[in-house]
């Protein structure tokens, strides 16, 4: 009974497949949030930000 009771046989697939279960709802949970249209438009306008620069002269210009 001993034997039994302290054989881990298994332990570490069971926690890699514990492991994939949460990777699998976090990505779940960030699928969900990159379809709301807030986000989208918050990544959007970051990004927009990051490849725009404005010149010396104080005008504004978009990298293409």
């Amino acid at each position: 009974m001993k034997r039994i009771i302290t054989d881990e046989t298994g332990a570490a697939t069971a926690e890699y497949a514990i492991a994939t279960m949460a990777a699998v709802g976090f990505a779940g949970l960030l699928v969900v949030i990159m379809r709301s249209d807030e986000v989208r438009t918050i990544l959007f306008d970051l990004v927009r930000s990051a490849l725009t620069f404005t010149n010396p002269n104080g005008e504004t210009q978009v990298a293409e």
